[in-house]
């Protein structure tokens, strides 16, 4: 069988692959967007927070400008585990049957 031959909307293998990759990207998206929207927010409404002293030298702004950054990348990591695990067995087995 090859790829025109294929019947990619019935195929439940793909409607699962296709569902979790939207969902699993959707939901880290709207994440992401949560955390820089929200720091942007902050720096755009409510400056005296974010320019309270920690300690000496350090505004509270700083350590919530680098977890932003560092929940983008545990965010990415996310991702890539779950791609590695679950996304390319899918694809994987879809494959196989388009391959036949």
């Amino acid at each position: 069988m090859n790829v025109k031959e294929f019947n990619f909307k019935d195929d439940a293998d793909f409607k699962k692959l296709s569902g979790q990759k939207s969902t699993v990207s959707l939901v880290l998206t709207v994440l992401e967007l949560v955390f820089y929207f929200g720091f942007i927010g902050l720096i755009a409404f409510n400056k005296p927070f974010l320019s309270s002293m920690l300690t000496e030298r350090i505004t509270i702004g700083i350590p919530i400008a680098v977890g932003v950054i560092v929940m983008s990348w545990i965010l990415t990591g996310i991702y890539v585990y779950w791609a590695n695990n679950t996304y390319d067995e899918l694809v994987k087995k879809v494959r196989d049957k388009v391959e036949g």
